[in-house]
């Protein structure tokens, strides 16, 4: 387990094998769910496995010196989602003998959108305070816990809103990236910051196809009955 705790070095700043490793395991498993393969799930549990330890960083004795709670938790929620989403996925691929398509595309409704936008907003200001009450004594600014909650809540609602099959979860994922990257920089987890900014560009692009389909279904139902009708 050498490599747990081998940190290379960027410059002055040290930089944890395992962090690169969680990352890389991340981007793999990102590649797979884009493909529907069901590896893609275990892949991703070992990634959260290990920024968990990155994330939890007072109790690994990491580097950086910090933790970001929200971070780590949302491992730990990824990892009890993927379990789930693993099991669903080869459930799929026993009834119909392949990986398909489980949901089509659309927007949520004016309700389902308030919802989710006042969870997000009430989970902000509890987890904001659980996490500052959990980091009390050690030395963070204030705003260091809100961005902190604001992604680990984020994250949640956007892969609710993922398995629902709503547009929004891409939105959801561009507002988690706007705080998450620039938290990632400050802390000094470069790596990790690195690969949100290429999910970045994998949610816009997820994005535009989404949005293109469910175009395309809504244009379909339209079209259906005028064509019973001639």
């Amino acid at each position: 387990m050498h490599w747990f705790e081998t940190e290379p070095v960027y410059g002055k700043q040290s930089i944890l094998w395992r962090e690169v490793i969680g990352n890389v395991f991340g981007f793999a498993s990102a590649v797979g769910g884009l493909r529907r393969r069901v590896w893609a799930w275990p892949v991703g549990i070992i990634g959260n496995a290990l920024l968990f330890t990155v994330f939890f960083g007072v109790a690994f004795s990491n580097p950086q010196g910090e933790t970001l709670f929200g971070q780590a938790a949302r491992q730990v929620f990824f990892i009890i989602t993927s379990v789930y989403g693993w099991w669903r996925w080869q459930q799929l691929r026993r009834e119909r003998g392949q990986d398909a398509s489980a949901i089509t595309p659309r927007w949520a409704t004016m309700q389902e959108r308030a919802a989710y936008l006042a969870v997000w907003v009430g989970g902000v200001l509890i987890c904001q305070w659980v996490f500052a009450s959990i980091g009390a004594g050690w030395p963070a600014p204030r705003w260091y816990y809100w961005a902190d909650a604001w992604i680990f809540v984020g994250s949640m609602v956007a892969t609710y809103a993922m398995a629902r099959g709503w547009n929004d979860f891409w939105l959801a994922w561009i507002g988690v990236d706007l705080v998450g990257v620039p938290l990632l920089v400050h802390s000094k987890f470069y790596p990790s910051a690195v690969l949100y900014v290429v999910y970045s560009a994998l949610v816009i692009y997820g994005f535009v196809v989404w949005l293109r389909v469910s175009r395309s279904h809504d244009a379909a139902e339209s079209a259906e009955p005028a064509g019973a009708l001639s």
